[in-house]
């Protein structure tokens, strides 16, 4: 057993390797400069081909592990554009995974609808769902900033979660749902290597759409606000717009993430929708490293492998996981994917003081 989380360990450090210090070679190499986002997509792909390469030639439990922080990591790195492109912190963003991960549990469990081909239409209808809840939170959330924003999306969680914990008719109140079996549809999910290529599939395109829109101009003006949206403001942008239209978009991919983990974890449950679920998203985020989005997806990793290591160790791994998070905020604000920057921000001053010291004049 304990051979089986040590595989795991590595295979989490070595991804996170993979993806935090090749990216950043670039910034090492002054003549690649010019070619950074090219040189990045290749990186990117490179790690994503690893990630498909190591994973499914590992066991089951290393497997379902992966396939589930991938799942996950949907659901950071739509936090991501919130909390790192936006600056809106968010404490709500579980009440979009649940949206999603309990329409499909009910569809497949009441109708058997999602069981097949329809299983694209759960997905696209998981998506709208959860972006149209986004859409009505956003109206009450995207007026108030700073630790009111913070307030109101955490109150607006809560509600999510009293419905599913309530509503035993449709929710299963406590209990939850269970599915008992994945789609078909040619190609048989039930299989847990076939299903870690379909949701690998999946967070590859989304990690590709999301990394599309904050490279782009709309993204830019993200950025802008969250820098200072007075400035924004007198340039004419309609920020509240804008940061509606971002809180609708993270709401839909933590929709499709809900799909995902329904299916992966076989059930669907309050704890789905519970403020922890939040704060971990939340606290991935920022230890993978804020405005980063790929940061999100190291941060579920390490979190997802961290835990199942730890627990087998000692019975208060909570605490050592939770000194792991208060580390990083100590001495790593800008989290793993900032380690690189750290490093070439200390070389140039080791270097001047070098030469301070070669060019001070010798007393007798």
């Amino acid at each position: 057993m304990k051979s089986q989380h040590i595989k795991v360990l590595i295979v989490v450090v070595a991804l996170a390797a993979i993806a935090i210090i090749v990216p950043n070679t670039n910034s090492f190499v002054i003549l690649l400069a010019t070619r950074a986002l090219a040189f990045s997509i290749l990186v990117m792909s490179l790690a994503l081909a690893a990630i498909a390469i190591i994973v499914p030639n590992t066991n089951s439990f290393v497997i379902l592990l992966a396939t589930r922080a991938l799942a996950f990591s949907i659901l950071v790195m739509s936090l991501d554009i919130l909390l790192g492109y936006t600056g809106l912190p968010s404490l709500g963003q579980a009440a979009y995974l649940g949206v999603g991960a309990y329409l499909t549990a009910i569809l497949a469990t009441r109708y058997q609808f999602g069981l097949g081909y329809d299983f694209w239409l759960v997905v696209v209808f998981g998506i709208l769902l959860a972006a149209a809840l986004a859409a009505i939170f956003g109206l009450l959330a995207i007026r108030a900033t700073g630790v009111y924003f913070l307030m109101i999306t955490l109150a607006l969680g809560q509600c999510a979660w009293g419905l599913a914990y309530r509503w035993n008719s449709l929710t299963g109140g406590d209990n939850g749902i269970n599915l008992r079996a994945r789609p078909k549809f040619g190609i048989d999910l039930a299989n847990d290597v076939t299903f870690f290529y379909l949701v690998f599939g999946l967070f590859a395109v989304s990690l590709l759409l999301m990394y599309t829109l904050v490279r782009s101009p709309f993204g830019r003006s993200l950025a802008g606000i969250r820098e200072r949206e007075l400035r924004m403001k007198i340039l004419g942008y309609n920020t509240w717009l804008h940061k509606y239209i971002a809180f609708i978009i993270a709401g839909g991919f933590g929709g499709l993430a809900g799909v995902l983990w329904a299916h992966t974890a076989g059930i669907v449950s309050p704890e789905n929708v519970v403020l922890t679920t939040s704060v971990d998203a939340l606290l991935m985020a920022v230890l993978g490293g804020a405005g980063t989005l790929v940061g999100g997806a190291i941060g579920a990793f390490i979190v997802f492998g961290l835990r199942e290591y730890l627990s087998t160790l000692v019975p208060w791994w909570q605490y050592a996981l939770g000194a792991v998070y208060v580390l990083t905020i100590l001495y790593l604000p800008t989290g793993l994917m900032g380690i690189p920057e750290r490093i070439r921000q200390r070389r140039p001053a080791t270097g001047n003081r070098e030469d301070v010291k070669k060019m001070a004049p010798v007393t007798s």
